[in-house]
């Protein structure tokens, strides 16, 4: 017999900790942050990853606080419905899936790339179309499945960062690759801060992208076993991972490869030959460094692809349940899956890939329409925990009953949501100086389409700003809710 229409709290402890440390490690770091070092040099760009590895951080603890509060896949949907406005809650919920089943068709495209390293007289659709089913059979098996394909290919992606960092201390100490350059490569030439603080701003926007998918632990609330210690423990190990692997790592590639390297200038997501990891690992003597890397760089991909078609699969679920979406998808079989949701977010991803072959165009159309969301979302989050922390306080309730406090509130939300307007902004100012509006509409498209989204609901509705004597906190802590469930599977039995 099929499930009331309500999801299973089926993820452990384990799957959301290697998801918190693993889901934001991808070709950005791995590729991509190579131009980080190229445009600001090895300090300007430690500095940049600092900056939003904190606001990433102060970001992620007041997730954490509405997610053991109140632990829906809805997530930051509905919290901006219930804490800010509906209108809000609506827009962000839309906005999510769409970027998440745009994302999912890009990742199916990237991996048919990455795989024609080893296979380049396949055709790219066969690849394409292969990983699509792939992730759609992960997720269509159970919440279990998602849980602990993303636990290893997270821990792949880990394991691949830590000998990464032993190889490259070892080589900047000459201990591999023959000579040692310790320091050198951060005073050469312009050194260690390169093109001053525009430079570093525009880093602020790659080191955005690298972090995107740190909130999917807010998602992934709805589905664990027990969030009170789940969540509370993936937020603490975000702080571990951004100085672990981030800043360490771009420190390790800056230490070794001069910030003036035609390689770092051209780095592109799916060239593995110019990734630094793969720089590094040939200036210490491993032969089959492309190679490994490109195996890694294609789990990294699948990840991602994985973990989108969860994300926007569990969105569309949340939105239904809300009234926001059909009906339809808000429907789960007796696995837990929401399977309508599911396939019409596989649908979409199949569409938007088709266009990659059939309409390039409006392929890219789409990818720019998407571009920004990731960052509108995080924009939500800090305005709703900012609003969901001062209606607690303002109804009498205390703060010690909460499970998990976010840090140094207010000013967390009040730096993370500055910081987010400030890389939304800063996008494509060279287009913005020039009037290009071409330009300007391609990289910003997202902002007036959530926009759009926002006044359709709000005039459609009448909704306003709720009260934060009127906002429902209704939901009881995490400690009676699964009291409740214990007494109703003891009823049961």
């Amino acid at each position: 017999m099929a499930e009331d229409n309500q999801i299973k709290r089926s993820l452990k402890t384990r799957h959301l900790s290697m998801i918190a440390l693993g889901g934001s490690i991808g070709t950005g770091l791995f590729v991509a942050s190579g131009s980080a070092i190229s445009k600001a040099g090895p300090g300007g760009a430690i500095v940049a990853y600092i900056g939003i590895g904190a606001m990433v951080y102060f970001l992620m603890t007041s997730l954490g606080e509405m997610a053991t509060y109140m632990p829906v896949s809805g997530s930051f949907a509905t919290y901006a419905r219930r804490f800010v406005d509906p209108a809000l809650g609506f827009a962000m919920g839309w906005n999510y899936w769409f970027n998440w089943a745009i994302t999912v068709a890009v990742d199916v495209s990237t991996c048919a790339l990455v795989l024609k390293f080893w296979f380049p007289h396949v055709p790219s659709w066969v690849f394409s179309l292969f990983a699509l089913a792939l992730v759609f059979m992960i997720n269509a098996i159970s919440v279990k499945s998602f849980g602990e394909t993303e636990y290893w290919l997270s821990l792949i992606k880990i394991v691949t960062v830590i000998i990464f960092l032993a190889v490259g201390l070892l080589t900047i100490f000459g201990i591999l690759g023959g000579k040692a350059v310790y320091l050198s490569n951060f005073t050469y030439k312009k050194a260690p801060f390169v093109g001053g603080i525009p430079a570093i701003l525009s880093v602020f926007v790659v080191a955005g992208f690298s972090f995107q998918g740190t909130e999917l632990v807010g998602v992934t609330a709805g589905e664990s076993e027990n969030p009170a210690e789940s969540v509370p423990k993936a937020i603490k190990q975000v702080f571990w991972r951004i100085l672990l692997f981030y800043i360490l790592s771009i420190f390790v590639i800056a230490a070794i490869i001069p910030y003036t390297s035609k390689y770092l200038l051209g780095s592109s997501a799916t060239d593995v030959a110019i990734s630094p990891f793969t720089l590094v690992f040939k200036r210490a003597g491993l032969a089959a460094a492309a190679s490994v890397m490109n195996a890694v760089i294609l789990t990294s991909v699948l990840s991602s692809a994985n973990s989108g078609m969860y994300a926007s699969t569990r969105m569309l679920y949340s939105m239904a349940q809300d009234g926001d979406a059909p009906k339809i998808f808000g429907k789960v079989n007796r696995r837990g899956v929401p399977m309508a949701a599911l396939l019409g977010t596989t649908f979409v991803g199949l569409l938007t890939f088709l266009t990659s072959i059939f309409g390039t165009q409006l392929y890219q159309w789409l990818v720019a329409a998407s571009g920004l969301t990731g960052f509108i979302a995080w924009i939500g989050i800090a305005i709703s925990h900012y609003r969901f922390r001062r209606a607690y306080v303002a109804q009498g309730k205390k703060l010690d009953d909460l499970v998990y406090k976010a840090k140094l509130f207010p000013f967390g939300p009040i730096l993370a949501l500055v910081l987010c307007i400030l890389v939304v902004v800063g996008q494509d100012l060279q287009a913005v100086a020039n009037f290009d509006w071409k330009a300007m509409l391609v990289t910003y498209m997202s902002v007036p389409l959530f926009f759009i989204l926002f006044f359709y609901y709000k005039i459609k509705h009448h909704t306003h700003l709720i009260p934060l004597e009127e906002v429902d906190l209704s939901t009881p802590d995490i400690t009676d809710k699964f009291d409740e469930e214990d007494e109703e599977l003891m009823e049961d039995h």
